[in-house]
This record gives C-alpha cells, structure tokens and sequence, in this order.
C-alpha cells in the first residue's frame, strides 16, 4: 500500500484549475470575426512602418486608427473596461528607418482588479513588409504576417472583456517590427520605466498557416518559442548556473511549458511544440525585446511556415503564386491559436503571481529543501520536480501554505526542482526555477 501511495504523488502531472470559465473561453474565439479582422487589415493595402499616415483607407495610419476603434468597441461592449490608447516614440538613423519616424502602438489595458501592477500581455503586430524592407508603396496586405497576430489579439480582447482578473492584461498592437522590433522596444522601455510587472509576453507572430512549403497540412500542432538562458543573466549568475542547473529552465521556458499544459487540458486536438530556441533559426520576433529587458515572453505561431508567402511581392513565376494574401490564411486556424493565447492569459490573470525569490538546498544530503517568498492571493504551494532529462514537470505535492518544504529522501543532485503559486479555486502560476536563471523578477 506504501509503494501506490508513493506512485500516486510521484507521477502526479501539472496540475492547473478545471476551470468551466477557461473551457468556455477556449471555445469562444470566433474564426469568422477573426476572418473579417484580417480581411479589413489586408484591405488597408499596405501597413508599412514608413507607409501613409494620413489617409483613411491606405497606409499604417488608417490602420492603427481602425485598431485603436476596434479596442474601443469592444470596450464600450463590457462598460468601459478597457483603457485603449497609443503609445509612441521616434526612430531614426536605423539602417531600415533611415529618416525619423514616429512608431505607434496601440494598447488596450483589462486593470486587474485587485493586482493592477502586475501585467500578462498578448501581442501582435500591426506593420506589413514585402521583398525589399523598404518599399512603403506597393501593397504588402501582410495577411498572415501579421495580421493573423493582430486579429487574435483583438478576438481575444473580445473574449476576456466578459471577465474580471486580479491582474491586468494587456491587448497590444505593436509596430515596427519589420523594421527592428520597434515597437517592442518602445514598449519594453515604457514598462520598465513605470514598473511594471510584467509575467508573461505571449508575441503572437504568424498564427494562421496550416499549410507548409515543406509540403505538410496540419491544423493541429503550434510552436512555442522561448530563450533558454535570461538574455540579462550577469557573469556571476552565468558562473553559478553552471554548477546548479538552469540551462533549460528561464522564466521564458516555464511559461512555455505552462502554455503547453493549457493547450493538453483546454484546446482540442492541438499538440504544442516547444522549441528550445529564442525565434526560428537566425530570425526574430517581438517577444525578444522584453526578454532583453528581462521580461519573461515567448513566440506563439504556426508548426509548417510557407516562405513563398512570406515578405514576397505578390506576383505569379513559374507558376507559383508568391504574397501573402488573404487566401493562405486558415481562419479556423488562427481562432484555434487565439484560444491557447486566451486560456493562458486567463489562467495567469486568475492564479497568483509565481513565487518570488525561490531558493535550494540540499548537497551531500538525502533531502531537498526549498524556500521562497509568498506573493498575494496564494492559498497554498506546489513544487515541482522532473529528471534532469525530461522537457516537463512530471511530479509534484501541495505543500501548504507555507515559505519552505523538504522533500524527504529525494536528491537534489538527481532531479531539476521548481515552485508555483496556487490560488483558493485552483489557479495556478507558472513554475518558479529557483535562483536567478528561474526567476520572473525583473533586474532593476
């Protein structure tokens, strides 16, 4: 009877809250809304971080305007409870914004209700590109790239408007990127200088391709993306990394892994890949920007990309139709990845914060003991612990409402160990690494 009981805590999985709220918010994202969301950007014809700014119909002027309205019905929808507005700063001098340029986010802010300083963020990006970087003229409806992003962003808005967090989401349209993630730099400054706290960055670039230039279909997989090691990690944290582990555990990767649990409990028929990587090979994304300022964030987007649709001038060679237009776009698609974005942000805004300033020890001893500091709203703790080998948390315990445990008889030398913070109904954090390769707080 010892050794089931034993079996039955060791091989216990990630536990998150079987919330009927967050299943009803992963069937809610609506792929004809987020359909007519990508068709009305794409119509703007182009969006251009150098594009027009003064029309009503062209250019990525009208668009951000049209994105700014969008937020604003949807918040006229749930009483006001978005704060919509630009955010914006100048670039110039860059080798692809040559002549000074003002960049334009547009954010809607959800406040958290009673922890309206700590922030979840989804993001997608407003500008388009075609072959060359800086043709502001031609048309670049920028279908899946990125309107796809932009469209989940605002059906997302739309799905959580309907409830009310602890925390504060934010729906950002970000611009620029195209031109040297831009807008994520902008806003990464921004946060920073009015201390923010932000928890997780889900950048949502390109999620509405099923179909491959390597030839594959497939509505059922996504990719995750997320740095290995924090990009502000100093010499004397890289040293004691060394010896304790945490090459594989950032704050970044564990979100991944949250979001990876949310798509295996909540979204039907999607397997999410993590890659063990920043972006795609040699390529970027808004997400990196918050990482160099030492936010967690991560990459959400399609498994199979089509590079023939991909900064292309649309034009027909050998047969082969190039752009990237409204007809490579799987909107079905696309609303299945705005719900993996919506259940996670959720899930975050409801738990508590992850623990804060969590600790180990343990060498030349049979027992592990970690430490931590409680954050607002856990009701209780659970640690994690997974062989050093394995992609996810594959044990864990409720340890109470505590600030340290000892795990009995299990070596620290053998396992990888981690906390997360657990509300009253269940919410649940991501999981905390401990030390400063784990870590979500930010440097000052």
């Amino acid at each position: 009877m010892r050794n089931l009981t034993l079996l039955l805590v060791f091989v216990s999985t990630f536990a998150i809250a079987e919330s009927g709220d967050l299943y009803d918010i992963a069937t809610a994202p609506n792929a004809e809304r987020i359909e007519a969301d990508i068709r009305k950007l794409a119509d703007f014809g182009t969006r251009h971080t150098l594009s027009d700014t003064k029309s009503d119909t062209r250019g990525i002027g009208a668009a951000r305007r049209w994105i700014k309205m969008e937020f604003e019905r949807i918040s006229a929808a749930c009483n006001g409870c978005l704060e919509v507005r630009f955010q914006a700063d100048f670039v110039e001098g860059e080798e692809r914004v040559p002549e000074r340029t003002e960049v334009v986010n547009v954010l809607a802010i959800q406040r958290g209700t009673s922890e309206p300083n700590r922030y979840v963020i989804m993001s997608g990006d407003i500008d388009s590109r075609i072959s060359d970087p800086m043709n502001f003229t031609d048309d670049s409806p920028g279908a899946n790239d990125n309107a796809s992003g932009m469209a989940g962003a605002l059906e997302a808005a739309r799905v959580l408007s309907k409830y009310q967090f602890p925390a504060t989401i934010v729906y950002v349209g970000l611009s620029g990127e195209e031109q040297g993630l831009f807008g994520g730099k902008i806003m990464a400054a921004a946060a920073k200088q009015e201390g923010w706290h932000i928890e997780a960055v889900l950048n949502n670039d390109m999620i509405g391709n099923s179909r491959g230039i390597n030839g594959v279909m497939n509505n059922t997989t996504a990719r995750v993306f997320s740095e290995g090691t924090r990009d502000v990690e100093t010499a004397a944290e890289a040293r004691q990394r060394r010896f304790s582990g945490g090459e594989v555990d950032s704050a970044s990767r564990n979100l991944a892994r949250y979001i990876d649990t949310m798509a295996d409990r909540f979204i039907s028929n999607l397997d999410v890949m993590m890659i063990y990587r920043l972006d795609r090979f040699g390529r970027g994304g808004h997400h990196r920007p918050f990482n160099a300022a030492g936010y967690p964030g991560v990459r959400i987007m399609e498994t199979n990309e089509h590079y023939d649709r991909q900064h292309q001038d649309i034009r027909v060679e050998d047969n082969i139709r190039y752009g990237d237009v409204v007809a490579g776009v799987d909107f079905d698609y696309a609303a299945k990845l705005t719900a993996l974005n919506a259940v996670s942000l959720a899930s975050m805004a409801w738990a508590p914060a992850p623990p804060s300033a969590v600790t180990i020890q343990g060498a030349v001893q049979a027992n592990t003991t970690l430490v931590w500091q409680p954050v607002t709203g856990a009701h209780r703790y659970r640690i994690y612990w997974r062989l050093t080998t394995s992609p996810i948390w594959t044990h864990n315990r409720d340890v109470g409402d505590v600030d340290k445990y000892t795990l009995q008889n299990i070596v620290i030398d053998n396992y990888f160990f981690g906390v997360a913070s657990v509300s009253a109904d269940g919410f649940e954090s991501p999981v905390v690494f401990p030390g400063p390769a784990g870590s979500f707080d930010v440097p000052n």
